[in-house]
């Protein structure tokens, strides 16, 4: 099982961490916000795309930040070995084409879906359309 990688997320205004098993972001963790202080304080959720589509997904509270990571672990076994390889593709394809999107609006380019001929450019100066958006992505973007 490939190690877990946990960062912790960027402008939020509580405690919360990103969950990653080989570079696919798979779910997270963090402190509850509006519960009695009686309740359990922390939640963790496991919910890697496209799985997450078929039901494979998971979640629970805990009293501690120890006890949801020891939570989330033991539920990760589980769902793991779930995760195919065409799950872990269609993951990269959905990363590589949202980067692609944000990096072309990023240049001032507008994307072919925007333009009523259904044409644009891409930022990296290839024609493009409606029809070759993945495959350019695919060929010319996946990191």
């Amino acid at each position: 099982m490939p190690t877990l990688s946990r960062y912790r997320a960027k402008d939020q205004h509580s405690e919360n961490w990103l969950i990653f098993s080989d570079g696919m972001h798979i779910g997270s963790m963090g402190i509850r916000s509006g519960v009695p202080i009686h309740m359990d304080q922390r939640q963790w959720t496991i919910s890697p795309y496209p799985a997450s589509h078929r039901g494979i997904r998971d979640g629970g509270t805990a009293s501690s930040f120890t006890e949801a990571r020891e939570a989330f672990e033991r539920a990760w076994r589980e769902i793991e070995p779930k995760i195919t390889e065409a799950d872990r593709a269609e993951h990269r394809r959905e990363r590589a084409h949202t980067e692609w999107k944000y990096k072309m609006w990023s240049a001032g380019c507008s994307l072919p879906t925007q333009m009523a001929d259904g044409r644009s450019r891409c930022y990296c100066g290839a024609e493009i359309d409606n029809e070759s958006i993945g495959r350019h992505i695919a060929a010319e973007h996946m990191t």
